[in-house]
């Protein structure tokens, strides 16, 4: 039970003095980066699948020809 105790003690003391956190402002730049990049991924998947179903449906198209 004592190693326990000293873990939190010691993660606590990590956590609160040798842990640099982000300022209000970096966070939210952080954020906005992280908005942007995962909608311009989401754009990607879209555009793969739509381009990959098209290309499927033509192939589909020509064989029942």
């Amino acid at each position: 039970m004592a190693k326990v105790v000293q873990f939190f003690k010691e993660s606590y003391e990590e956590m609160t003095q040798k842990v640099t956190w982000p300022t209000w402002g970096e966070l939210q730049n952080s954020a906005v980066l992280v908005l942007i990049a995962s909608f311009i991924i989401a754009l990607v998947v879209f555009a793969m699948d739509k381009g990959s179903t098209f290309v499927l449906d033509t192939f589909y198209k020509s064989l029942s020809n």
